[in-house]
Parts: C-alpha cells; sequence; structure tokens
C-alpha cells in the first residue's frame, strides 16, 4: 500500500498552483472593479450630454454648463484609457507571473522527483551492500566449511543446515541458505522443512558459476530478480561466496554458499513507500529497472513483466540525476531518474524511476 507524504512534502507543487490561482482571481477582482468604474465612467457621460442639452436651451445663460460639460467629457475620455491601461498592464503581469509559475512549478516537480528517486535506489544499493557482507561472512563459518569438505559426514551436514537455521531466524530478510559442492549439488539448507532444496542441481544457476569464478573469499557470486525454485517460485536475489579450506578467503575452493535474499520484502516497501501525495499516487508510478529498462521493483506490481521504454530514454539513463517531461504510455508525463550511487564497495547498477502523469 503505497504511503502518502507529510503536509510538507505533498504542498510544494499544491502551494504553488495556489499562488497561480491568487494570481488569477486577483485579476478576476481588479477586472470587476474596472468594470465598475466604467459603469461610473458611462453615468458621468450621461451627465455631460444632459448638460449640454440643458446649455444649448438656456442660450447665453447656460454657458458655464457648456464649460463644464466639456471639461466632464475630457476628464471621462482620460478614465476609460487609463482603465483600459491598467486592463492591459494587468494581463501581460498575469501571463507573466503563469509563466513563471508554470516553469517553477516544473522545476519544483523535476528537482524534488528526482530526489525521490535518488532515495528509493540509494536505500536498495544500502540494504543490498549488507547483502554482500553477510554471503562473504557467513561462507567462513566452521560449521559450513566442514559440510562442504570432500567426505563430509551426515552429522556435518546435519550440524550445517542448524547453523544456517539460527543464521536465519536472526536474519528475516533470507527465504533460506544454501550449501552447494562443487558438482552443483545442494548439499544442505537452512530450512529443511520448508524447502527441500538438498539434492537439487543448480550448477547452471549464474550466482553460483559467478561465485566458482571468483578468485577469493573476498569476492562474491550474484544473480539479480528471478523466480527461484530455492523459495517456492518466490522472486529472490541470490548472492553467493566460495567457501574455502580453513575459512581463508584464499583457501582452496570446496563449496558455495549461497543466501537466498526476499527481494520484494525490500523493494516492493521502498517503491510503495516513495513519500507522495494520496492525489499523486493517482498518477504516480515509482520502479526499480535494470538497464534494458526491464522493471525489477515496481508500485504499480508489474516485476519482470514490462520494459520501461520512452523517447530519450537511453539518454537520459545515462544521468545520474534528471527528469525531464516525455511522451509515455500515450499521455506527457515527468520522469524523474537516478542512477545507482553505490554504497562503500557495492552498486546494484540499476536505476530508480518515478513516472507521474501531468
Amino acid at each position: 500500500m503505497n504511503t502518502p507524504a507529510t503536509p510538507a512534502q505533498a504542498s510544494v507543487d499544491d502551494h504553488i498552483r495556489s499562488v497561480a490561482g491568487l494570481s488569477g482571481r486577483m485579476l478576476g477582482e481588479l477586472r470587476q472593479s474596472l468594470r465598475r468604474i466604467e459603469e461610473i465612467n458611462r453615468t458621468t457621460l450621461v451627465i455631460s450630454m444632459n448638460a449640454r442639452v440643458e446649455s444649448a436651451r438656456m442660450g447665453a445663460a447656460g454657458r458655464g454648463f457648456a464649460v463644464i460639460a466639456q471639461e466632464m467629457d475630457t476628464l471621462s475620455r482620460r478614465v476609460a484609457e487609463t482603465a483600459g491601461e491598467i486592463d492591459r498592464r494587468a494581463e501581460a503581469t498575469r501571463a507573466d507571473m503563469q509563466a513563471t509559475l508554470a516553469r517553477l512549478e516544473d522545476e519544483v516537480r523535476h528537482t524534488r522527483l528526482a530526489g525521490l528517486a535518488l532515495v528509493n535506489i540509494d536505500l536498495i544499493d544500502r540494504n543490498l551492500y549488507e547483502r554482500s557482507c553477510d554471503v562473504r561472512w557467513w561462507a567462513t563459518d566452521a560449521a559450513v566449511v566442514a559440510a562442504a569438505r570432500p567426505g563430509a559426514t551426515a552429522e556435518e551436514l546435519a550440524h550445517a543446515s542448524r547453523r544456517m537455521g539460527q543464521i536465519l531466524d536472526s536474519y528475516t530478510v533470507y527465504f533460506d541458505l544454501v550449501l552447494v559442492g562443487l558438482d552443483g549439488c545442494v548439499l544442505a539448507n537452512g530450512r529443511p522443512g520448508q524447502y527441500r532444496s538438498a539434492g537439487m542441481d543448480v550448477r547452471d544457476a549464474p550466482w553460483f558459476e559467478s561465485a566458482r569464478r571468483c578468485a577469493s573469499g573476498e569476492e562474491f557470486g550474484f544473480q539479480e530478480v528471478h523466480a527461484s525454485a530455492l523459495a517456492g517460485g518466490e522472486r529472490v536475489l541470490v548472492y553467493a561466496c566460495g567457501v574455502r579450506e580453513g575459512g581463508r578467503v584464499d583457501g582452496r575452493l570446496l563449496g558455495v554458499l549461497g543466501i537466498v535474499f526476499r527481494w520484494d520484502a525490500l523493494a516492493q516497501t521502498v517503491v510503495q513507500r516513495t513519500p507522495l501525495s494520496q492525489q499523486e499516487w493517482t498518477r504516480s508510478r515509482a520502479c526499480i529497472v535494470d538497464g534494458q529498462g526491464r522493471v525489477l521493483a515496481d508500485s504499480a506490481g508489474r516485476i519482470l513483466q514490462e520494459v520501461i521504454d520512452f523517447p530519450g530514454r537511453d539518454e537520459l539513463l545515462r544521468q545520474p540525476l534528471a527528469a525531464r517531461v516525455v511522451e509515455f504510455q500515450g499521455r506527457p508525463h515527468c520522469v524523474a531518474h537516478a542512477a545507482s550511487p553505490g554504497y562503500e564497495t557495492y552498486r546494484s547498477g540499476w536505476h530508480s524511476l518515478i513516472l507521474q502523469a501531468l
């Protein structure tokens, strides 16, 4: 469920639109005042005309009225000219103000949405950095190392399973931990009662292959968002590290430890809690995509089902932080983008997008 923004966050655009509305109302009130002046001016003209009529009827005695009538005509024309000039200047000022406020609204929207996109991808990177640390640390666990050795006993495998289960009790962000032999066969896992992974062949899994190619225990393998049989078909990320002799980073490779991360629990929480107002959420979408625009997390729920594309997408994704107005799905949208900034030694390389219909 999307979480609405705080009042301060939600009101930035609203304040700008409020000012634009006030300027329109001020012009409307000014024009009403000018119309009242015009009505008074018309009355003045009627009085002036009556004065001329009376002056002509009275002959020589009415000459004074003629002078007054002439002055009233002159004053009336000047009032009409001044009122017209005020109206023209007011309209020009209104147009300038509206244009300025429209530019300001665009700039504020672009800056704010790009900032929110950056927060989202930064949260992802910071969290996944911890995952890369976890797998490298747990691959040195004595129980895991003992179970990965050739000829490990059933008791050693059971002990490793219990040890991984204890880790999972404290780290609920994972579905499971799996220990894999060099032949790609799962030797043990931390949740055997929930996921019957032991004996499963994962030799072709990208996370296993990349971990096997690592030169030392300081490196790790990875497979990005996918539905995994290791977690009953749930969407996961898998981080993997070589289990090495003696638990040393330079020890002989014995096997691979894979940690099966709950992707949706992190990513969907991040995008769905983007601090937009309830009104904005009716026309907005927050997502995480890879370099090809494939949706990895999505407030609209279309994970792995869509590739986000629009004119100028690749150029926008090359920029660290930016926003622009583009046509997307037949409507103009403000698309804000932030590239993965990385955290410590980790960088996902993904992109955060917020698409808001205009």
